[in-house]
């Protein structure tokens, strides 16, 4: 559990120092907000889709260390998937960090976000891990333009 330790370090302090796909997009398909009242993260998420894929992800706003490399990497991973290959992302995400799949065991498959399965042993940063993912997920799947962790 050493290397996830390490990794989740490296990947938490590389995203959160220059984050990918940072800033504002230009006439988006969608932009919504995501909000965690918990501990005041916010952030804005644009999407361009190209017949059912991500053409183009981009985020702006302020939080933690930890939603802001989430929201980094997510950026990253979803880029270039289609819709149904980025909620199958979501989903694994979030059961990553509930501490409900191993990561050690799914590390081919989870690729970087493996790093952020150190989150389930702090019950009140999984909220942070996950606010760009439920922002995605509304974006996705809905109308709303906001969306929010409670």
């Amino acid at each position: 559990m050493t290397a996830l330790r390490e990794l989740y370090q490296e990947v938490i302090l590389d995203h959160n120092k220059s984050p990918r796909n940072y800033g504002r997009m230009e006439n988006p398909d969608r932009k919504i907000d995501g909000y965690n009242p918990l501990c005041g993260d916010h952030f804005t998420l644009f999407v361009k889709l190209d017949g059912g894929i991500i053409k183009d992800i981009s985020f702006d706003g302020a939080g933690c260390a930890i939603s802001k490399a989430s929201a980094s990497v997510m950026s990253a991973a979803v880029k270039g998937k289609t819709i149904a290959e980025a909620e199958e992302l979501f989903k694994q995400f979030h059961a990553l960090v509930k501490g409900e799949i191993d990561a050690s065991e799914n590390l081919e498959e989870l690729g970087r976000l493996a790093a952020f399965s150190g989150v389930s042993e702090y019950p009140a940063r999984v909220k942070c891990a996950t606010l760009a993912w439920h922002t995605l997920h509304t974006a996705l799947t809905s109308t709303e333009y906001r969306t929010s962790t409670e």
